[in-house]
């Protein structure tokens, strides 16, 4: 439906995850039936849930942790991992900063070089702890690193920029990342994101991207929307790109998992953002809840130590549980933070969906009294889905 906001101005209604609810339907099964698995550049999870590159979520520890759970995490090859011999002395520092110095702090901490050897390093480490080589570079840095990274044995490369788009103008002195060039001379599966839309979806698609991630400043620690005025919520943006990665299997036979990155906190979160058609979700602020990250509580995005226009804060998490018992429980909290397998299969056991695909088939309304209504106690009492 479209909407004119103004003379000349005519735009589209679009929804966040919190703003719709999902129907049960007329069957219903155990919730063990459920099969949870998804597969990304020939790589299979049995837990569709992917760690953000994000230096206060995954480290190499953290890497190999997640993968023996049956998940995934990314490791930013920009970042305290990549430019510091030993990361320790550093994040605390970044954990023990004032408020008002954490950016100066930021921004001189990341000045440092990266340095490959260190790429190179990183990458052995995990494969040595048995772990899944994912790793994430922006474009620029896959232009310089990306041959790094395939020497070293990676296993997948996330190719990540607020907005990547396979039509990018660049000044003259300035060569850009040819996208599809570089997704077929790489040795290994290369995801592409962030996106939005249908169109820029599809493009990256026909780019050769073994996944396509898509979220615009919903992450708990960005405020690009808040900077730039950009971004599409959840809900609309992942139903728009899962459309275009359907038309592309149409078109070419081939399935190209979407990935819905950032702004998913809860279990119910994953739930409906695999509803609204995403094969897995990226997850930040709810790993570094866990006792093992690296941010000692705290979680930053990758913009935030930008040296002219910050686009993340530092906030604090807390520490919650272990990362086993947020992915797999038991949980301990009562606020959907935990277990997000267990969410996850049970919600499929009540919409009686048996796998992934049938989870987004699922009847979708819209409802932005989801999460209020009936909640007044626990929302006085800081409560469940009131905290």
């Amino acid at each position: 439906m479209e909407i004119q906001i103004g003379r000349g101005k005519t735009v589209r209604r679009a929804y966040g995850i919190d703003e719709i609810a999902l129907v049960p339907g007329g069957c219903t099964l155990d919730p063990s039936l459920a099969d949870t698995r998804f597969s990304i550049g020939g790589i299979e999870r049995e837990i569709p849930i992917i760690a953000s590159a994000m230096d206060g979520v995954i480290d190499v520890k953290m890497a190999v942790l997640l993968s023996e759970l049956g998940a995934m995490g990314v490791l930013n090859l920009e970042g305290i991992q990549t430019r510091y011999e030993d990361p320790e002395p550093i994040l605390d520092r970044i954990a023990s900063v004032g408020k008002s110095e954490f950016v100066g702090l930021m921004q001189e901490l990341y000045s440092e070089a990266i340095k490959p050897e260190l790429i190179k390093q990183r990458i052995k480490e995990i494969k040595a702890g048995g772990g899944i080589a994912a790793v994430s570079l922006t474009p620029v840095g896959a232009s310089k690193y990306g041959q790094v990274v395939a020497e070293a044995g990676a296993d997948i490369l996330f190719v990540q920029a607020t907005v990547v788009s396979t039509d990018h103008l660049s000044p003259d002195t300035v060569q850009p990342l040819d996208l599809e060039k570089f997704c077929q001379e790489m040795p290994i599966p290369v995801a592409l994101g962030n996106c939005v839309t249908y169109d820029v979806a599809l493009k990256l698609m026909r780019a050769g991207a073994a996944a396509v991630l898509v979220g615009i400043g919903p992450g708990a620690a960005c405020t690009s929307r808040g900077v730039l005025g950009v971004g599409v919520p959840q809900a609309t943006a992942v139903s728009d790109c899962a459309a275009a990665r359907d038309d592309f299997q149409a078109e070419t036979g081939k399935y190209i998992p979407v990935i819905a990155d950032g702004g998913i906190i809860t279990g119910g979160d994953i739930c409906k953002c695999i509803a609204c058609g995403a094969d897995a979700v990226m997850i930040g602020s709810p790993i570094a809840r866990a006792a093992e990250a690296p941010g000692r509580g705290f979680h930053w995005g990758m913009a935030t130590p930008s040296p002219i226009l910050p686009r993340g804060t530092r906030i604090s998490v807390g520490t919650t549980g272990t990362i086993k018992e947020i992915l797999r429980g038991p949980a301990k909290l009562d606020d959907g933070t935990h277990n997000f397998l267990g969410a996850l299969q049970t919600s499929m056991g009540t919409l009686g969906a048996k796998n992934l695909k049938e989870m987004q088939q699922v009847e979708v309304v819209i409802a932005p009294s989801l999460l209020t209504e009936g909640k007044v106690y626990q929302k006085a009492q800081q409560l469940g889905m009131g905290k």
